[in-house]
């Protein structure tokens, strides 16, 4: 009996090491949607000479376009963002893509040492092209979030002609207020809760933060809950990561090793070269749309550089029950109020 048992914990251990192995090469996929007219692809695509991946849903493919452009630096959001785009792809084609050495766009052996923002903005306008070719529409609005507001807006700014409409969730502006107020925030928030530890430690990175040199501690803005109030991003991913066909083992691999590689470079660059010094004037509809609670990207920091912005049209949302992600919090609110300002733009 013990050798038949020792049999086949072997044949199980085999077992699981084969499963594991499959799972890094399964193919990944995002699923159809009905309809003649319909699109649901994702794929590689060169962009500017390296491979890009690139989402593609929408219940009809001649419906305007959107471009979502992640944040994080190097943070997909092609793993779960299906499960909050729903009715968006009733009224718009959407568009997501992993940038230059993010996600499915990481390859083990291109050197990104020397990665900057104008690449990913190039990056950007190069996909605009393949995008609206593509689709056969001349232009599209272009939606970044978080870190992606910082391509966005300097994309937007370079080449108003590809854009409908520039749209900034999560919007950067000054690195140095927005941390400022992520800081007294968190730091109100301990105190409330009779944290003395996180507060001592909060304040020791004062002075750090006034001089640009340190970020708010991530883990501490989630914690009191100036990163997401009505959904758990962590969760998203997790459960996109194991159960979501669009990645695979191999891509979760490749989504770790891309935040390695850039994301601090990437940081470091919008820390220092300020964005509201940097695009002071956009010539498209411009709207920045921010969760109340958001200590990510300080809703009192975006607000002072929108005041100083120049567009022709501009509009500041605030959605009132979410932090960092008001598009997915608030899903149903953020569809409505940008199905309804569409119209706008296009009159």
């Amino acid at each position: 009996m013990r050798k038949k048992l020792v049999t086949i914990s072997k044949r199980f251990l085999i077992v699981i090491m084969l499963m594991g192995i499959l799972s890094l090469i399964f193919p990944t996929w995002t699923p159809g949607i009905r309809g003649e007219n319909s699109i649901s692809t994702m794929g590689q695509v060169e962009i500017n000479g390296a491979g890009h991946e690139v989402m593609i849903r929408g219940t009809d493919r001649d419906n305007p376009i959107l471009i979502f452009v992640h944040g994080g630096p190097g943070c997909s959001e092609i793993p779960y963002v299906r499960k909050y785009q729903e009715e968006l792809e009733q009224h718009f084609t959407i568009v997501h893509y992993d940038q230059r050495g993010s996600g499915k766009s990481y390859h083990f052996l291109e050197d990104y040492s020397g990665l900057t923002t104008d690449v990913l903005v190039e990056d950007l306008l190069a996909l605009t092209d393949y995008v609206t070719v593509e689709l056969g529409q001349d232009k599209v609005s272009l939606v970044g979030h978080s870190f992606g507001t910082y391509i966005g807006t300097k994309a937007a700014a370079k080449a108003p002609d590809k854009f409908h409409a520039y749209i900034g969730i999560g919007q950067v502006a000054d690195h140095v207020q927005s941390e400022l107020d992520s800081l007294n925030y968190t730091l109100a928030q301990a105190k409330q809760a009779g944290h003395a530890e996180d507060v001592a430690s909060l304040e020791r990175l004062r002075v750090l933060v006034e001089r640009g040199e340190k970020y708010t501690p991530r883990n501490m803005v989630r914690k009191y809950g100036g990163a997401a109030r009505q959904i758990d991003e962590n969760r998203d991913y997790i459960l996109g990561f194991l159960f979501g066909p669009e990645y695979n083992a191999l891509d979760v691999i490749r989504y770790f090793m891309g935040i390695q590689a850039t994301q601090e470079l990437l940081l470091k660059e919008e820390s220092g070269d300020h964005l509201p010094e940097l695009v002071e004037e956009l010539e498209i509809p411009t709207y920045f749309v921010m969760g109340k609670y958001d200590y990510m990207t300080s809703v009192n920091a975006a607000r002072k550089y929108f005041n100083v912005l120049e567009a022709p049209v501009k509009e500041f949302k605030v959605f009132e029950h979410s932090a960092h992600y008001p598009q997915f919090e608030e899903k149903e609110q953020f569809a409505a109020w940008l199905i309804e300002t569409y119209k706008s733009i296009l009159d």
